[in-house]
C-alpha cells in the first residue's frame, strides 16, 4: 500500500504479508479499517492483474502454498510443509486438510493443478507464467500433496508458489478467465472475503468467519478510491479514512499538529520498491545508449530526493534496494555531470543548429515526452526537475500526467509513449527475468520497453538455475554492470514508505517486512471501535 503507486509487482510480497500471523485469539473483535488508494482494482483473479490495487485486495481474499514471514523468510500458507529432493528439482507439497472455499468446497491439490494449467495456457493473458514454464511435470498423488519437478534447477522455485496460482476448480473449470464473473465476485481462502465493490469508488471487505488460520480480528478492510492526493489528505484529517500513504511534503510539513499526534502515528522504513525514467527503446531517440547515459549523467538524482522526496529516499543504482543480500554497492554510477551529458550527445551525433537552444540531428530537434500517473505529486515533482535539468543541456521535455488506468492500459499496454516515470515493487529473490529477459516484450509483458541485451539474458536464465548464494551474488552483480552501461531505465531512487494510522488499531509491529506482516491480528479495543457491523 506504498504512495508510490506501483505499475506492477515481481514478487508480490505486499499481497500476502497481510495474512501472515498464526492463528491467535483477538483481545478484541469489530470495527472497520478504512484506507486510501489512489487507483481502483482492475480484477481479483491473481493472476490475470497487473495492478498495486488489484493485488492488494486480492492478497485479503486468496492464498497461496507458502508466504513470507514478517522476517522475509519462506513459511508455509496453505501448505503445512514441503520436501526438496536432493537434486534439488523436485518439491513435494503437503497440504493443509479441512481447508475450504469461502462458498464451502474443500480445498485440495485439484485447485493447484488447475491454477497451474491455467496460467500456463498460452491464451491466459497473464504476465506471471514464466516461472511455471519452467515446470517438468506436476501430479497430485492424493487430494493433499502436490510434486513439482523442473526441467532444470531454479532457484525462485518455491517462492513463485504463492497466491498467484491457486483457483478454484469447481468454478472456473471449462470457461473463460477473462470472461469469469469471479474477476468482481472472487471466491478464495482468504482471511476476508468481498462484501461490495463500486467502481472508481470503495471497495469494502468482511471478515471471513471460517478462515483456517482463525478469524481476523478486524470486521471490515474498506478501501476507498480518491486520485487526488491532496483530497486523500483531507478525508483522512476528517476522519473519513484511518490508513493512507503520506506523501514526502504531507509527512513532514502537514502531519506534525497536535491533532495528528494525538490521533494518528506515522511510521517510516525504506521501501521495496524502486522508482525510474522507462525509455520506449523502439523509439528512435533512445536507440542509442550513449544518449541514454548522457540523460542518466544530466539528472541529479539528489537534487529529485531533496526536492520531490523532502530526503525520504536514497539514489537507486538499479533494480535492487540497497540493504538487499545482492546489491552491489560498487556499480557504476552515474553522478550528476552536465559536461559529461554535452560530451555523449555530441559524440551521438546531436548538435545545436539553431538559437533555440534544443539540440538537432538529422533535422529533428531532440523533443519528447514523459507520461506518468496523474495524482502522484513525487513523480509529477521528479518530472519537472527532469524537465529543468535536460533543458540545460539542449533537451526539450513535455511532461504529461494520466489517470492511472488509462496510463496502464492505453498507453503502457499498448506501447504509446516514449519516456515514463513509474516505479516497481522489489522482490526478495534477486530474479528480474521477467523485467528484462527479451523474450518478454510481448503484449501486457513486463518488458514493455522492449529491452533486449544477449548477454543479459544469458545470465537471467543462468541466475535462476544456480543455488549458490556466492555464485548467485556474482552473476548478479554482472547484470547490475549491464544495467548501468546500458541504462535501459535510469534508476532514480528508492522512496521511503510513509504510512500514518488512526491510534485505535492495536497489534501494529513494525519488522523487516514492514508493518501489515500480521495485519489479522490487528484490533481495537470495544471502546474505541467506531464502526459497527452487523
Amino acid at each position: 500500500m506504498n504512495y508510490i503507486r506501483i505499475l506492477l509487482s515481481i514478487i508480490f510480497l505486499f499481497a500476502v504479508q497481510c495474512r501472515l500471523a498464526a492463528a491467535a485469539d483477538c483481545p478484541s473483535y469489530g470495527d472497520t479499517i478504512v484506507v486510501g488508494s489512489i487507483g481502483d482494482a482492475s480484477t481479483l483473479i491473481p493472476m490475470l492483474a497487473s495492478d498495486a490495487t488489484s493485488h492488494e485486495i486480492a492478497g485479503l481474499i486468496y492464498d497461496g502454498l507458502v508466504k513470507y514471514d514478517k522476517n522475509l523468510n519462506l513459511v508455509g500458507d496453505l501448505a503445512k510443509s514441503w520436501d526438496v529432493s536432493p537434486d534439488g528439482l523436485t518439491i513435494t507439497f503437503h497440504l493443509k486438510k479441512g481447508v475450504k472455499w469461502q462458498d464451502g468446497v474443500e480445498f485440495t491439490a485439484q485447485d493447484v493443478l488447475f491454477g497451474f494449467k491455467v496460467i500456463t495456457d498460452p491464451k491466459t493473458p497473464t504476465a506471471y507464467a514464466g516461472d511455471f514454464m519452467e515446470v517438468k511435470t506436476i501430479e497430485a498423488p492424493d487430494p493433499y500433496t502436490i510434486e513439482v519437478t523442473y526441467k532444470r534447477p531454479f532457484a525462485p522455485a518455491l517462492s513463485s508458489w504463492g497466491d498467484i496460482v491457486v483457483l478454484p476448480k469447481h468454478l472456473l473449470e471449462g470457461k473463460d478467465i477473462t470472461k469469469s464473473p469471479l474477476a468482481r465476485n472472487p471466491v478464495g481462502l482468504g482471511p476476508y472475503k468481498l462484501k461490495e465493490w463500486k467502481t472508481q469508488e470503495k471497495i469494502v471487505l468482511e471478515a471471513n468467519p471460517d478462515y483456517f488460520e482463525g478469524r481476523a480480528c478486524l470486521d471490515r478492510y474498506l478501501m476507498r478510491i480518491i486520485p487526488d492526493p491532496a483530497t486523500m489528505f483531507l478525508e483522512l484529517k476528517s476522519g473519513g479514512l484511518d490508513w493512507m500513504d503520506l506523501s514526502p511534503i504531507q509527512y513532514e510539513r502537514q502531519t506534525n499538529t497536535k491533532f495528528f499526534k494525538k490521533n494518528f502515528k506515522k511510521y517510516k522504513y525504506l521501501s521495496f520498491s524502486y522508482t525510474y525514467l522507462g525509455f520506449n527503446l523502439r523509439f528512435p531517440l533512445f536507440k542509442d545508449k550513449r544518449v541514454r547515459q548522457a540523460i542518466a549523467y544530466a539528472i541529479d538524482k539528489d537534487e529529485i530526493i531533496r526536492g520531490a522526496l523532502l530526503g525520504y529516499g536514497v539514489p537507486a543504482t538499479g533494480p535492487y534496494k540497497p540493504d538487499a543480500w545482492f546489491y552491489d554497492p560498487d556499480v557504476r554510477r552515474y553522478p550528476y555531470n552536465p559536461q559529461k551529458a554535452r560530451a555523449l550527445l555530441a559524440e551521438a551525433g546531436w548538435r545545436y543548429v539553431n538559437k533555440d537552444g534544443v539540440l538537432e540531428k538529422d533535422g529533428r530537434p531532440f523533443s519528447f515526452t514523459i507520461i506518468t500517473n496523474q495524482g502522484n505529486d513525487v513523480r509529477e515533482r521528479t518530472a519537472q526537475i527532469i524537465q529543468y535539468r535536460l533543458k540545460k543541456i539542449g533537451i526539450d521535455v513535455k511532461i504529461r500526467p494520466i489517470e492511472w488506468t488509462a496510463l496502464i492500459n492505453d498507453f503502457i499496454d499498448k506501447r504509446r509513449f516514449e519516456a515514463v516515470i513509474l516505479g516497481w515493487t522489489t522482490g526478495l529473490d534477486p530474479d528480474i527475468y521477467d523485467i528484462f529477459h527479451s523474450s518478454k516484450t510481448g503484449p501486457k509483458e513486463l518488458n514493455f520497453i522492449d529491452y533486449k541485451n544477449p548477454e543479459l539474458d544469458k545470465l537471467l536464465v543462468e541466475g535462476r538455475e544456480t543455488f549458490d548464494k556466492k555464485k548467485r551474488k556474482k552473476i548478479y552483480d554482472r547484470v547490475q554492470e549491464i544495467l548501468a552501461e546500458d541504462q535501459p531505465y535510469v534508476f532514480l531512487y528508492v522512496p521511503m514508505a510513509l504510512p500514518v494510522i488512526n491510534r485505535r488499531f492495536h497489534g501494529i509491529e513494525p519488522a523487516p517486512s514492514g508493518i501489515s506482516h500480521n495485519f489479522i491480528r490487528w484490533w481495537v479495543p470495544k471502546d474505541e471501535q467506531k464502526y459497527m457491523t452487523r
